[in-house]
């Protein structure tokens, strides 16, 4: 899968997004941490880090029996550049929709 799509992927969820949001916070660094704030089991935020990780949206760190969590914004900032790039180009093209047919467009 392709890195941004693996990004918006990731994205999609909203648990997902709630436990990013968690641990770039820095509220919580351990699926343990993070289980205790979210009202889903360890287990399934465990499923929700590696989907993360994967993503390259956290990195994990082992530090002796834990695993800490920490966002990588990289992957974030790719996406949304690319957000911006295609809104853009839908502006130039509405632009030139609009000036082709007047200004009898809504804004």
């Amino acid at each position: 899968m392709e890195p941004r799509q693996a990004v918006f992927a990731a994205l999609a969820d909203p648990t997902r997004r709630e436990v990013l949001r968690a641990v770039a916070s820095g509220e919580a660094g351990t699926a343990t941490e993070l289980a205790a704030r979210l009202p889903i089991s360890r287990q399934a935020v465990a499923k929700h880090l590696e989907q993360l990780k994967q993503a390259q949206l956290v990195d994990a760190t082992r530090a002796g029996r834990e695993t800490r969590f920490e966002a990588t914004p990289g992957p974030l900032a790719d996406a949304i550049a690319w957000m911006t790039n295609v809104g853009t180009q839908w502006d130039e093209r509405l632009g030139a929709l609009r000036r082709a047919v007047g200004d009898d467009l809504p804004s």
